[in-house]
């Protein structure tokens, strides 16, 4: 098996452990997928730093409004570029499920874009970021469509 194709299958391999440890509700788990260093930029633009503070903020999150929650991957092929044999780039949807929801809700839906590094053999993620796909409103297509 060539390397790139067993890099894929690792990076594969993180993000199935970020979406285990999101629906065990294990902060600490959560925060191992991620470099010691780690910047994690939310939905709502709060920026997180380090591997602990993910750690934190998450745990608090799923020991309240976020319990019982799921990470629905939705991306069956994520983007995923190599920039060198040690660093990617990728980008993947997903919803946060929440306990009372019967099915994921489109309005939850978001993209990501993360930065993979292979720290000793390891691939982590060193840098995420978080949005809301939201369908333009009236005014911005308006907007788009005026230029």
């Amino acid at each position: 098996m060539n390397s790139q194709l067993e890099d894929r299958m690792a990076i594969q391999d993180l993000f199935n452990r970020l979406a285990q440890a999101w629906d065990a509700g294990d902060g600490a788990a959560y925060g191992q997928c991620f470099s010691e260093d780690a910047d994690y930029v939310t939905f709502s633009g709060e920026h997180l730093k380090g591997r602990q503070d993910i750690h934190t903020v998450h745990q608090k999150l799923w020991d309240g409004v976020l319990r019982g929650s799921k990470l629905i991957n939705q991306d069956t092929d994520m983007s995923l570029r190599f920039i060198t044999p040690e660093l990617a780039i990728a980008h993947a949807t997903g919803v946060v499920q929440l306990r009372f929801h019967k099915k994921p809700p489109k309005a939850r839906q978001s993209i990501n874009t993360n930065v993979l590094v292979k720290i000793d053999g390891e691939w982590k993620v060193a840098a995420f970021h978080n949005c809301r796909i939201k369908r333009p409103n009236w005014i911005q297509r308006w907007m788009m469509r005026s230029k």
